[in-house]
């Protein structure tokens, strides 16, 4: 069960800004909860935060969950003391207008929000038309060039901070992906760390996935993992206008999600199917909405000689808005599955496909 410390920390954590690139703020949270529990821990020079258990153990297992998050940088200062901004990662522009940001400044956090022409001044064109970034600025409220003496142009911009609970279970913020990932492999680290395991354990935080996964890409390089699990935020399709037979029937609250698909090593997953069946932990299959890449997984399962590696997956309503929802059954779900399948290994596996 998830504590009232761990849940705390989710809050800390969630109510953290930092687009890719700029994951200063969570990389912090991140490296006070986990220091306490860890072997050793220290930070890369990309930003990832990698906490060990057993770390002169022959075999090594990586945990990874990335905490950087989509966002915005500021590109120039208009004469109107408006700001032009270009997007971090993939982000939707009709969810743009009227959203509330944060510009991260050297000397703070500056509040504003995404502004567009009114609907009564746009054209029948216009209204019908998906709006672009570059039709959109940011306001701060400041008046002609004031605006210059309070933002740098590649100031780094995020969705204003938001942490809710909509009931017992159900979590609203804006960056369940993927600090809901971080925060499931911090926390197995965390039980992990009270028990008599085999092998070595790297949980690494990630930084810079929604540029092209590429803290998972030096992380793993430097880790050097035999095993891994990776975890991040799936597709939840239990809302209107989502095909469950395109993408399977996956619904908060029914567990974590595992995947079949080349990303995921056969016989790791076996074994966590396994663990699943005798310690009766809920999950959900699906093949995933893709047959490689888009995770962390993919550039940890290449790395060096290659590695045995699984996705585990959070399934998350409404990804890359600032409105995002995830379950809590479903992070004891991810957390549970990971705890007992480390617990279950002699350090002696392969995993070679076939074989094992």
């Amino acid at each position: 069960m998830i504590d009232a410390k761990a849940k705390k920390f989710l809050e800390e954590l969630l109510m953290t800004c930092g687009p890719s690139g700029f994951e200063f703020e969570q990389a912090k949270v991140y490296r006070d909860y986990l220091r306490p529990f860890a072997h050793d821990i220290r930070t890369d020079v990309l930003g990832n935060t990698i906490a060990r258990l057993n770390p002169d153990a022959k075999f090594q297992f990586m945990l990874s969950g990335h905490y950087d998050e989509i966002g915005f940088q500021v590109v120039s200062i208009m004469p109107q003391g408006l700001i032009s901004f270009r997007s971090v990662g993939g982000i939707d522009p009709l969810t743009l207008p009227g959203t509330g940001v944060e510009i991260l400044t050297e000397k703070g956090h500056i509040p504003g929000v995404i502004g567009r022409k009114p609907i009564h001044l746009q054209t029948p064109d216009e209204r019908k038309a998906v709006p672009k970034i570059e039709d959109l600025w940011i306001d701060i409220g400041a008046a002609d060039q004031k605006a210059a003496k309070l933002v740098q142009v590649g100031d780094p911009v995020a969705f204003a901070r938001n942490f809710e609970m909509l009931s017992k279970t159900c979590v609203h913020s804006k960056s369940l992906d993927d600090k809901i990932g971080a925060f499931v492999i911090a926390e197995a680290f965390r039980q992990l760390s009270k028990r008599k395991i085999k092998v070595g354990v790297a949980c690494v935080g990630t930084v810079q996935e929604e540029l092209g996964l590429r803290g998972a890409i030096t992380g793993a390089f430097g880790v050097n993992p035999d095993a891994a699990i990776a975890v991040d935020v799936g597709f939840a399709t239990d809302v209107p206008g989502i095909k469950p037979e395109l993408l399977g029937d996956i619904k908060l609250g029914a567990g974590a999600e595992l995947q079949r698909n080349a990303d995921n090593n056969p016989p790791l997953l076996n074994r966590i199917l396994k663990v699943a069946a005798k310690h009766k932990i809920p999950y959900q299959m699906t093949t995933g909405h893709r047959a490689t890449g888009g995770t962390d997984t993919a550039a940890i399962q290449m790395t060096r000689g290659g590695v045995a590696t699984a996705l585990i997956s959070i399934p998350n309503r409404y990804m890359h808005t600032p409105a995002e929802i995830c379950d809590l059954r479903d992070v004891e779900s991810a957390v549970d599955l990971i705890v007992e399948t480390i617990a279950s290994l002699t350090g002696k596996e392969t995993f070679i496909p076939g074989i094992d």
